[in-house]
């Protein structure tokens, strides 16, 4: 039986968008996404708080702020990860 080529494990699969803070507002930084098929999603310096890829990064932020403020997570006492990661899943 001959050998199976490709690569292991599941196929890539390639972002439509690339989330970035203004502090990555540079030109080659959006050029490279578009050569690889990717819309750069990044706020321009200057622009007003609160427009663009800022309103989905809040809710992120604020989710990750909200469990840090129980210490067993903040500073991971376990020392199995799984223990850890079921702290971190909401039931």
């Amino acid at each position: 039986m001959p050998p199976i080529r490709g690569l292991r494990g599941r196929p890539r699969r390639r972002p439509r968008r690339l989330y970035a803070d203004r502090g990555h507002d540079v030109d080659e930084y959006r050029r490279l996404p578009w050569k690889r098929g990717i819309k750069p999603m990044i706020d321009r310096r200057g622009a007003a708080h609160g427009s663009g890829p800022g309103e989905v990064r809040r809710v992120v932020e604020r989710a990750l702020a909200w469990l840090h403020r129980f210490e067993r997570v903040r500073m991971r006492y376990e020392r199995r990860a799984d223990i850890h990661q079921g702290l971190l899943e909401p039931a």
